[in-house]
């Protein structure tokens, strides 16, 4: 597989700057929890396996994945993520978590203590029995988290050779016993660790023992285990900040968190940056040294509304993401708020996506020649990470396409329906795709989507089309929305793309859909909104005849917007044929007859309706007749014509924009 610093960070340069940037500081200077936040397959997975592969190699690291089937409570997670620090590097001594297995210990299994005469030797014993007993099955104390969180342990989805290797050599490493975790038998150095939770603010009682007991009566006590959970939390940034003043010792240390929409994620989080305030601002003490990549593809509940209104923070991208930009941007310090870093992933530009296809499909000399269809992938999926791979694999499972011409055209024109495995499954790109981004939607809800899609904006087809009160909402809290709600919010390209070919396959709906929009936007006295979906209908005429009293009514710049708008209409146009044979079954009006304005209009239209869908014209082998559509128009009108032949330059000779999004 490629190198992650390769793929995983194509597009993402900004985000391997900051987090070496927080590597390199001191260990008590203040660190942002970053995290990277876009809809599932923007790529989060990748930037966590490229991150462990550029700095696993001179940084302690751990993993963490909350989205898998196993539950993990906060304490397990703090056990498995210790472990992997643990991990001896060359440069480096071993790091030790003493104050955190020792938390860990007392409260795992029932402590009893009669009184407290007898209750300290009571108490050291029972714990030596359990470290002992630990040991002898599993090496040491925290490699028994193993046991039971080793389904969080997975490497991040998309991982490369480079960075599975080092990851399962600090799996092995980790696993490996470890001689006096917490320095010699257990009666005679848990005096140190039991003294400073008797000193822990959270913890009623004063002395070590008891302190102790009381740690193990909150873990069978529902209510005082979150308690439990963020006194556990400050051992473990404890034994970090210990860990830093030794000699030879690492100065930073590196988290990544996948995944934390999840309920355990979102608690994880919560645990974490509680517990750094509580440390750093409410006590006084020195920051930890811990720098953390966390993702999600939800925004999390405890930010307010996902508008964003009620949250300080504002959106950053990871182009520019840097510790600067965190300290100038950071809500005060009397707010948790001021540790987040929120990083909006965006989508590959054209340029991004060419070199990923040249990385993955150019070392074939058989798939090489696919590399030219870069500008068709980046129109076809916007640019989403996950989406370009899965149109590659394709592509690339398919074995020979036809060479570049019709044939390739038809072929591709049924891309959607085209097999995709993984692993030994094996199903359509579009239902893999639409699984993969709507996993929590049932078929009532996927199937009210489709119609929603109809629409360009998503906000008026919700009110229109759906029964469910909250489609909108859960949409746009799983990032699946493309570009800021204030201007028109629209569902991402790639999705959009996908249930429109879905409600293709069922004309009585398309019909139904576009017809209630049409009607919609006639009383609202839209009409360019009307005519979209009178195209989509598959109504030239009635666009046609629109466009021309349009024509000479405003002047050319706005006529060419509202002519671009109307024919980035969707179309359920026959999926067996290409460019020039959909044209074709567009039947040209008034055959025979000289171009008129009208002519020429309705050539336009059917002309940019079948170029603006990159699955009805690939190669976009429509541009030259519509350039010389533009160019007759030019010839029609008698004045201010400049703007209509610079179209024509424009599309005679077309260069892919770079960002995605912009047919409509």
């Amino acid at each position: 597989m490629e190198s992650g610093t390769g793929m995983g960070l194509r597009g993402r340069s900004g985000i391997v700057s900051l987090v070496d940037s927080c590597l390199k500081e001191e260990p008590a200077a203040e660190r942002p929890l970053t995290m990277l936040l876009g809809p599932a397959g923007s790529g989060a997975s990748e930037a966590h396996s490229a991150l462990m592969e550029r700095f696993g190699p001179d940084y302690p690291f751990a993993f963490v994945n909350f989205g898998g089937a196993q539950s993990l409570l906060p304490r397990y997670a703090l056990g498995l993520l210790a472990r992997q620090l643990e991990r001896k590097l060359p440069r480096y001594g071993r790091s030790r978590f003493p104050l955190l297995s020792l938390g860990l210990l007392a409260s795992d299994q029932e402590l009893r203590m009669r009184s407290l005469m007898e209750g300290r030797r009571a108490v050291q014993q029972q714990l030596d029995r359990f470290q002992e007993e630990n040991e002898a099955r599993y090496g040491d104390y925290l490699a028994a988290f193993f046991e039971v969180g080793m389904g969080a342990v997975g490497m991040p989805e998309g991982a490369s050779t480079a960075a599975l290797t080092l990851f399962q050599d600090a799996l092995r490493r980790s696993r490996r016993t470890v001689p006096g975790l917490l320095g010699g038998r257990l009666g005679n150095r848990l005096t140190a660790g039991a003294h400073w939770y008797g000193r822990h603010p959270m913890i009623r009682s004063a002395d070590p023992m008891e302190a102790l007991v009381e740690l193990n009566l909150w873990r069978h006590e529902g209510d005082e285990q979150e308690r439990l959970d963020l006194v556990l939390f400050s051992a473990f940034l404890e034994d970090l900040r210990r860990n830093t003043t030794r000699n030879f010792m690492p100065r930073s240390y590196l988290l990544l968190l996948d995944n934390c929409h999840t309920d355990y994620g979102r608690h994880f989080l919560d645990l974490l940056l509680r517990s750094r305030h509580d440390e750093t601002v409410v006590a006084g003490h020195a920051s930890d040294p811990l720098t953390v990549v966390a993702s999600s593809n939800r925004w999390l509940p405890r930010w307010g509304s996902a508008t964003g209104d009620s949250w300080p923070w504002q959106l950053r991208g990871p182009d520019r993401a840097s510790l600067a930009d965190w300290n100038a941007h950071r809500p005060t310090r009397d707010s948790e708020d001021t540790w987040w870093y929120p990083l909006r992933l965006r989508d590959l530009n054209l340029d991004e996506v060419r070199i990923r296809i040249e990385l993955q499909l150019g070392g074939n000399s058989d798939l090489a020649p696919l590399t030219r269809l870069t500008p068709f992938v980046h129109r076809l999926t916007g640019g989403l990470p996950r989406a370009v791979h899965q149109v590659l694999d394709v592509l690339r499972q398919a074995g020979p396409l036809p060479g570049s011409g019709p044939q390739q055209d038809h072929w591709l024109r049924t891309l959607p329906d085209r097999p995709l495995r993984t692993g030994e499954d094996s199903a359509t790109l579009a239902d893999t795709a639409l699984g993969h981004l709507l996993r929590d939607f049932d078929g009532a809800q996927r199937a009210a989507l489709a119609e929603c899609a109809a629409a360009r904006d998503f906000s008026v087809a919700t009110r229109l089309l759906s029964p469910d009160d909250f489609l909108f909402g859960d949409i746009r809290d799983r990032w699946l929305l493309n570009g800021p709600v204030a201007v028109v919010p629209i569902l991402h390209p790639w999705l959009r793309r996908l249930l429109l070919w879905r409600l293709a396959a069922h004309p009585e709906g398309w019909d139904a859909a576009h017809e209630l929009l049409a009607e919609y936007y006639r009383g609202e006295g839209k009409p360019v909104q009307e005519m979209y979906h009178q195209l989509a209908l598959g109504r030239t005429e009635e666009v046609t005849a629109h466009l021309t009293r349009r024509f000479t009514a405003v002047p050319p710049g706005q006529w060419i917007s509202e002519f671009d708008s109307i024919t980035a209409a969707p179309n359920r146009l026959p999926a067996d044929s290409g460019p020039l044979e959909l044209l074709a079954g567009l039947v040209p009006r008034r055959p025979g007859r000289v171009m008129d304005t009208e002519s020429v209009i309705h050539t336009l239209v059917t002309t940019r309706w079948v170029w603006s869908d990159p699955l009805a014209d690939p190669a976009m082998r429509l541009g030259d007749i519509i350039a010389d559509g533009y160019t007759h128009l030019s010839q029609l009108r008698r004045n201010d014509i400049v703007a209509l032949f610079n179209e024509a330059e424009r599309y005679r000779h077309w260069r892919d924009p770079q960002t995605a999004g912009w047919e409509s």
